[in-house]
């Protein structure tokens, strides 16, 4: 009767019943490399700047047109410095189709206004404008650092961080004190902390002298003897307000990886860690993804919306003799992306027979999408067996996993936007616990089995 069950039912198990001693080795290095990752790259410049880094290390150049390219060649293309593609040659021509694996490297964030800073009563503060879903509640009374850039008149651009070194200043946006929130605790969670009133304060000291707004003169005098910059020069900059919390082994017996900005690092650093690990020279051309944008619908030059990947993938497709439209049509995508993992505390919005669970592995998500699936790709039968073989061949630990209860919400990744141009693909990534809040959780395995698949995509032999 047992075998049946085994033989017959869809079991899924706690992936720590799934590996040895050897193998749970090899996942804690691969989460010491990942952490590090994550605690450098805190915006999306810093990630691709950080997987140029990794890239070249590996071999990898830049891509120019003309180049040689052949079997096993390496390169990269970098987009306006907040997105990047990475390829590998493979030994078929490319009109037999590429493995490419696409994440994000945009989290939600508090972006200043072109016009953040006012004095207001002898304080300081930034005016922000929330970047991507989030609980506006949570984002209040937690350290935050600046990180960012500032495009002069002259086409300098000056990079800024302020926050990140143990002896940096950081920043907070403050909250009342419940002796005198009576009113504020009634009002929905929505409306307790609105998006106009997340200002970052930013300084209390005046500047020595009999004019008005001295503080806000003595924190502008700082930045100008700090970075050259005048307050006519935030009308040019991109300056972001991030949570200040290093990455942290979660649990006494260390199993989570608490921190900002899993979604969706958490998943660009496995693919981009697959793609610096692949074996000789691949059966197909590999691609790697790392767009900006995701968070706001993949909008702009940058967003997997815009013509970029076209044009990349066209010059590679042209120097080989290759069509772009039957590459595209005989490609396989996986887009890496998050997915919500079961949260025994708030169970009601959740299907536990579809659901992720923490620790069992990476989570297919075969559609994503908005209640009557609006707005998903779905990936056909094929294609879930597609991955499914690939899985079962590596040992990959593996689950389905869904979005919510049917009417409860939804949400959306770049894998629509793949589909639409006319590519195989299909949504996998990394359970997460506190999605979108300043601090997520994962699960060392499912980061580890996430790394492990995307590798075993790679690797296939076509």
């Amino acid at each position: 009767m047992e075998e049946m069950r085994e033989k017959l039912f869809y079991n899924r198990k706690n992936g720590y019943d799934l590996i040895d001693t050897r193998e749970r080795i090899v996942l804690e290095d691969y989460c010491r490399e990942y952490m590090d990752y994550l605690n450098r790259a805190r915006t999306e410049r810093e990630a691709v700047d950080l997987a140029i880094e990794l890239a070249e290390e590996a071999g990898f150049t830049e891509f120019k047109p003309g180049m040689e390219l052949r079997p096993g060649t390496k390169l990269y293309r970098c987009n306006r410095g907040k997105a990047l593609m990475l390829a590998v040659m493979g030994e078929k021509c490319l009109c037999e189709g590429a493995v490419i694996a696409g994440a994000h490297v945009d989290a939600p964030r508090l972006d200043l206004k072109q016009v953040p800073l006012y004095e207001s009563d002898e304080l300081a503060f930034f005016k922000t404008h929330y970047y991507g879903g989030i609980k506006k509640y949570q984002w209040v009374t937690v350290p935050l650092e600046l990180h960012g850039v500032v495009a002069l008149k002259s086409g300098e651009l000056v990079n800024v961080v302020i926050g990140r070194e143990p002896e940096d200043p950081q920043f907070v946006i403050t909250d009342l004190l419940p002796h005198l929130a009576k009113d504020q605790v009634t009002k929905t969670l929505s409306e307790g902390i609105t998006g106009e009133g997340l200002n970052i304060l930013i300084g209390s000291v005046p500047y020595a002298d009999d004019g008005k707004d001295r503080v806000k003169l003595a924190v502008m005098s700082i930045l100008y003897d700090s970075y050259g910059i005048s307050e006519e020069d935030f009308l040019s900059a991109e300056l972001t307000a991030v949570p200040a919390f290093e990455v942290r082994e979660i649990g006494l017996d260390r199993s989570l990886i608490g921190g900002y900005g899993h979604d969706d690092r958490v998943c660009a650093f496995a693919e981009l860690k697959a793609m610096l690990d692949i074996e000789g020279v691949p059966s197909k051309t590999c691609v790697c993804i790392l767009a900006d944008k995701e968070e706001i619908g993949s909008e702009g030059v940058t967003g997997m919306q815009s013509g970029a990947f076209e044009c990349f993938m066209e010059d590679i497709c042209e120097q080989t003799g290759a069509s772009l439209r039957r590459c595209f049509e005989n490609s396989f995508c996986i887009s890496a992306d998050v997915c919500n993992a079961f949260d025994p505390n708030f169970p009601e919005v959740s299907e536990k027979r579809n659901e992720a669970f923490i620790n069992y592995g990476m989570g297919i998500c075969k559609f994503t999408g908005h209640r009557g699936k609006s707005g998903s790709s779905d990936a056909s039968a094929e294609v879930v067996a597609h991955l499914r073989r690939i899985f079962a061949d590596n040992k990959v630990v593996w689950q389905m996993c869904s979005l919510g209860k049917v009417d409860q919400g939804g949400g959306g990744t770049i894998a629509k936007f793949m589909a639409n141009r006319n590519i195989d693909t299909i949504d996998a990534g990394v359970p997460v616990l506190s999605m979108h809040a300043p601090f997520e959780v994962v699960s060392k395995f499912d980061c580890y089995m996430t790394y492990k698949g995307v590798l075993a995509a790679y690797n296939e032999k076509y």
